[in-house]
């Protein structure tokens, strides 16, 4: 006999969803560092080198390297106390190799990562959740987003801003453009390098202005170039789109006024208004704005977590706009569930803590948290 539900029947909390989070598993790490690709003898303090041809930084410029970015038992920790139940998590644009020319190791660098990837996510009991990272720019990367959803399980895409040294709206990329709109395909658009390095190098002015000026730039080729015309795609601008919806007005006035710009049929803010965007901008009064330009039916919740640049309390950061209750669902994960469809969320209490959560175990009946939470070498310790 099936259970009936009444209007006194507890109705459980809807999952709250973050789609923008951050992986880079030990065991891809080691790889690079193989390859002198890579230099972990600072993890046990928190960073990492990366070669320049991957990351777009100057030599020996540090990168974040949290634990939680590797050690799955910690990351499973860390998404319990913040309230999420679920993460959808992308390789960081440290690994994109954005700037490289060599099409080859693009290809390879990326594979290898999502591999890594997926292989962190499912271990995770539910938990967590992949997107594909797919190398624009380059010939290849519609085979790598076919087998990345089709074989490896991930439920999305993520890209980076610029690659190959081609711009997002090269014909190089039609083919991808398609393939993503066939599929409806999640993808989050994530900064991936800055346009003048040089004047940004001090202040840690790369992520902390670069980053949202490059967001901007590259979808304002996107809505020139016409790929937002021809393609009807499900693309989240990472970082609450950067510095775009605060100069959508100017590009509309281009639009208007200077013949060059009237290359597309529509406004730009047209184009900007059927984007989504994640709410990683950091204090509810600037996501208000966001959600009132483009509406609570275009953001989704992304915090940029395991990073230092991570909103820590993204529902306080939420709720303080005061939007009413089906808006503020929407936007917690509502928006997530109807734009991913391929997550397949944990039964149980949010966070696997509650009564009958159980640790996940691959066939082998091993403990893959265990497994993938592999600790630094060079004899240093991680700092907590």
């Amino acid at each position: 006999m099936s259970e009936q539900l009444t209007d006194d029947t507890p109705v459980p909390p809807a999952p709250v969803i973050d789609i923008h989070t951050h992986a880079m598993p030990m065991p891809f790490l080691r790889q690079l560092e193989r390859e002198g690709r890579a230099d972990l003898s600072g993890a046990g303090r928190n960073v990492l080198t990366l070669d320049p041809e991957l990351c777009g930084l100057p030599p020996g410029a540090p990168v974040p390297l949290a634990p939680e970015q590797y050690d799955l038992a910690r990351r499973l920790e860390q998404l319990r106390r913040s309230g999420v139940d679920h993460q959808v998590v992308a390789a960081p644009p440290f690994v994109f190799a954005s700037e490289s020319a060599d099409e080859r190791l693009v290809l390879d660098v990326t594979r290898r990562s999502n591999d890594a990837v997926a292989e962190f996510t499912a271990a995770s009991g539910g938990r967590l959740s992949g997107l594909a990272t797919v190398p624009v720019g380059v010939p290849g990367a519609v085979e790598e987003l076919a087998r990345c959803l089709d074989q490896l399980g991930m439920v999305g895409a993520t890209m980076g801003s610029f690659g190959g040294r081609r711009e997002l709206d090269h014909p190089v990329n039609e083919e991808l453009w398609a393939a993503l709109a066939e599929r409806r395909c999640f993808t989050l658009l994530h900064p991936s390098r800055v346009s003048s390095r040089d004047r940004l190098a001090d202040y840690h002015l790369v992520q902390l202005l670069g980053y949202p000026v490059e967001t901007a730039l590259a979808t304002s080729r996107l809505i020139f170039g016409g790929v937002l015309d021809r393609h009807d795609l499900v693309l989240c601008l990472a970082h609450g789109g950067g510095c775009a919806p605060a100069v959508g007005a100017r590009l509309d006035l281009g639009w208007h006024r200077k013949p060059v710009t009237r290359v597309v049929a529509n406004a730009p803010t047209d184009y900007l208004r059927r984007l989504r965007y994640d709410t990683a901008v950091f204090d509810s009064k600037v996501l208000g704005r966001l959600v009132e330009d483009v509406t609570a039916a275009n953001v989704l919740l992304g915090t940029d977590a395991p990073f230092d640049l991570v909103d820590s309390d993204p529902l306080r950061t939420v709720r303080g706009i005061g939007l009413g209750e089906d808006e503020e669902a929407a936007i917690l994960g509502g928006n997530a569930q109807v734009l991913l469809p391929g997550l397949v969320l944990a039964s149980g209490d949010p966070g696997g803590s509650g009564p009958g959560a159980t640790a996940p175990s691959d066939a082998s009946g091993r403990d893959p948290v265990a497994t993938l939470a592999v600790p630094p070498h060079h004899g240093e310790g991680q700092q907590t």
